[in-house]
């Protein structure tokens, strides 16, 4: 299973500022991967990559070593599945065949 933390940070408006939080959170126990949209003058949202779900608390203290705020923090458990199962009814519109009239 895999767990996706997204949490929304501001104040980052560089590539130091993703790589500051990224070395960050990287070092937290269990993370796995991160990854980052940085958005200059709005919030960031990083991806944290872990098999389990993580505390909050961690994450939050990692980005605020690195100098920045979270302002929200959603937690979606078994990523894979919950996306696969948002695109399938895109998948699904794909494969219909058409109706034809006699």
């Amino acid at each position: 299973m895999t767990t996706v933390t997204k949490l929304s940070v501001t104040g980052m408006h560089c590539t130091h500022c993703v790589s500051a939080v990224t070395n960050e959170l990287r070092s937290v126990p269990d993370v796995q991967d991160v990854s980052i949209e940085l958005h200059v003058g709005d919030a960031s949202l990083v991806r944290v990559i872990s098999k389990l779900p993580l505390a909050e608390a961690p994450l939050r203290d990692a980005v605020d070593e690195a100098g920045y705020d979270v302002t929200d923090v959603e937690v979606l458990e078994n990523a894979v599945a919950a996306e696969s199962a948002a695109q399938a009814p895109g998948r699904q519109a794909t494969r219909m065949l058409p109706i034809v009239s006699s």
